[in-house]
């Protein structure tokens, strides 16, 4: 399986999370604080790229829980479009509903304290969406 960098993207806080060199499982990379410019977010997940080589970029896409899209999902479509003017690499969309509720369970499994939750959740949100994908990829 070829390297992967996924992105949960939210309204303030993009979560990024890459593969590892063997494609089996999901590491976490960071929580990136939006800085109020899609164009400078956008620059600086390519810059991520340029440092993962990833051949793909995955990108979590919000649907309702009846399976449909929102303004939530079109907003992510649109952020996902800029980036991808300037990759030209592979891409795709991912299913992320639950990840955050799943990612915020693994974390209070763990015992995290909810400040430090509050710190990673977006990064371990990433994590679920590329595993998810990974795994439902799997040859």
């Amino acid at each position: 399986m070829k390297r992967i960098l996924a992105f949960d993207v939210g309204d303030k806080r993009i979560g990024v999370a890459v593969s590892a060199a063997l494609g089996i499982t999901a590491q976490p990379v960071e929580t990136y604080h939006r800085k109020g410019g899609a164009e400078k977010d956008a620059e600086y997940l390519l810059s991520l790229a340029r440092k993962y080589s990833p051949c793909m970029l995955l990108f979590g896409l919000p649907r309702n829980m009846d399976g449909t899209y929102g303004e939530q999902a079109e907003k992510v479509k649109r952020f996902a479009q800029r980036v991808l003017d300037n990759w030209d690499g592979e891409h795709a969309f991912y299913d992320e509903r639950l990840t955050t509720m799943a990612a915020r369970r693994v974390l209070l499994d763990a015992d995290i304290s909810r400040e430090k939750r509050k710190q990673v959740i977006d990064k371990m949100a990433a994590v679920v969406i590329l595993q998810g994908y990974m795994e439902s990829h799997r040859g």
